[in-house]
C-alpha cells in the first residue's frame, strides 16, 4: 500500500469548520520539552539503549542505497507476518504520531470524535488541527483511571484510547476495549507501548488487538522507537481492515517513511526481536515493581492505579514546585498538567534501572522532608 492519491475517501464529507484551540492543557507539550543538559532523564519514555547488532547493521547498510526511493513492501510484510496479518492490513507510518494525523486528516466525515483521556495528547491535537469538535471522556483516578465503556457515548463514530495508556500506565482488558467497537464506528487503540507489558501465565502482549481481525472498525497503531530507542529514526505502524486503511493512505504524502526506518521496521518484525522485547518486558517490570516500592515509601506519593509499562503516574501536593525542585537537583520529570482529566499535582516517573531509580528517590526524598 503506497500514500499517493486514491480519490475521495468513502464517507468523506466537506472539512467541518476548525475547531477552537482546546480550553486547559496544552496538548502541544511533551516529555522532551522537560529534558535539558545536565538532567537526568525521567520525563522521555524512550528506552534508553544502543540499537543490537541485528537491528543496527540492517539500518546501517540501508545507508549506501539513500539515493533509491523506499520500498516499503518488505518491511510491510514483515510487519504483517508478525501480527498473522496480510500485508494490506498495514500501513507504515513516520513513527506513530503520523498516524493520528492521518486518522483526522481522511475521516472528516465523522460526526462525534470521542477521545478518552488521560492519554497522549497528539490524538486530540491532530484532530483539532483537522477541523474536528473533539469530545472528551475522563477516567476517574478514584476509580484508577479504569475504563467504563459505558462511559463512551453510543452515537460517538470514532473513539480513541491509549492501551496501556500513557500518562496513567492502566492496561486495559481487551474485552473492555472490543465493548467500544460497533458497526459505524471507528475505533483506535494506541498500542504504542504494548510490548512493554507483561501478565504473570500469559507470554505475548497481554490485552492487545493487533491481531484481531473481528472487531469491526478498528485500528490499531504501534510504535517501534519505544523500546528500542528509534524516536530519532520515526518509524510506526497501523493495522487494520484494508479498506479503512486505503482511507489513511489516501492522505499520506508520497515516500512518508525512509528506508533506514524501512529496515528498522522490518528488523524489529524478526523473531529474535520479539524474543529480545519479551526479554526487555521482563526486566521492565521487576525494574517498575523497584520504582513503585520505593515511591511507595516517601511521604505524600501516590502511585496510580497498578502500573504495567514503562512508566508510572504520582499523584503529590505541591508536585509543580517538587518538579522545579528536582530540576534544581538534576532530575527531569514529566508534568501531568498538560494532560486532560489531570492537574498540578500530578507526575509521570520514567522506569530506569534500580541504581538509578534509588538515587532519584533518595533526592526526592530529601525535597519532600525539606
Amino acid at each position: 500500500m503506497r500514500g499517493q492519491p486514491m480519490g475521495t475517501p468513502p464517507g468523506a464529507g466537506a472539512p467541518p469548520a476548525p475547531a477552537p484551540a482546546a480550553d486547559g492543557p496544552d496538548l502541544g507539550h511533551h516529555g522532551d520539552a522537560e529534558v535539558g543538559e545536565g538532567l537526568v532523564d525521567l520525563a522521555v519514555n524512550v528506552r534508553h539503549a544502543a540499537p543490537p547488532p541485528w537491528l543496527a547493521e540492517p539500518i546501517a547498510a540501508t545507508l549506501g542505497d539513500l539515493a533509491r526511493y523506499p520500498d516499503p513492501a518488505p518491511a510491510r510484510a514483515a510487519v504483517a507476518a508478525r501480527h498473522g496479518r496480510a500485508p494490506d492490513e498495514v500501513l507504515l507510518t513516520a513513527g506513530a504520531a503520523e498516524g493520528f494525523v492521518l486518522i483526522a486528516q481522511a475521516l472528516r466525515g465523522v460526526r462525534r470524535p470521542v477521545v478518552v483521556h488521560p492519554q497522549f495528547t497528539e490524538p486530540e491535537a491532530a484532530l483539532r488541527a483537522a477541523g474536528h469538535q473533539v469530545e472528551r471522556v475522563l477516567l476517574d483516578a478514584a476509580d484508577d483511571f479504569r475504563l467504563d465503556p459505558a462511559r463512551v457515548p453510543a452515537d460517538a463514530d470514532l473513539v480513541m484510547i491509549g492501551n496501556p495508556t500513557n500518562p496513567t500506565s492502566v492496561l486495559h482488558p481487551a474485552a473492555d476495549l472490543t465493548a467500544l467497537a460497533r458497526p459505524g464506528r471507528v475505533l483506535v487503540v494506541d498500542e504504542a507501548f504494548a510490548d512493554t507489558t507483561t501478565v504473570p501465565g500469559r507470554p505475548g502482549e497481554p490485552e492487545s488487538l493487533a491481531g484481531r481481525r473481528d472487531v469491526p472498525g478498528l485500528l490499531v497503531v504501534r510504535s517501534l522507537t519505544k523500546t528500542w530507542g528509534l524516536a530519532g529514526l520515526r518509524i510506526g505502524y497501523l493495522l487494520g481492515a484494508p479498506d479503512l486503511l486505503a482511507r489513511l493512505a489516501a492522505v499520506q504524502p508520497l515516500w512518508a517513511v525512509s528506508t533506514p526506518a524501512l529496515a528498522a521496521a522490518a528488523a524489529c518484525a524478526s523473531p529474535v526481536a520479539v524474543e529480545a522485547e519479551r526479554a526487555i518486558a521482563a526486566r521492565l517490570a521487576a525494574d517498575r515493581e523497584h520504582l513503585v516500592a520505593r515511591l511507595a515509601g516517601l511521604p505524600g506519593v501516590r502511585v496510580a492505579g497498578r502500573p504495567a509499562s514503562a512508566f508510572v503516574l504520582i499523584h503529590l501536593p505541591g508536585a509543580a514546585a517538587v518538579r522545579v525542585a528536582l530540576r534544581e537537583r538534576g532530575w527531569a520529570v514529566r508534568r501531568g498538567d498538560t494532560f486532560p482529566g489531570l492537574g498540578p499535582d500530578w507526575l509521570r516517573v520514567a522506569v530506569r534501572d534500580p541504581a538509578t531509580t534509588d538515587a532519584f528517590t533518595r533526592v526526592l526524598g530529601e525535597i519532600l522532608e525539606a
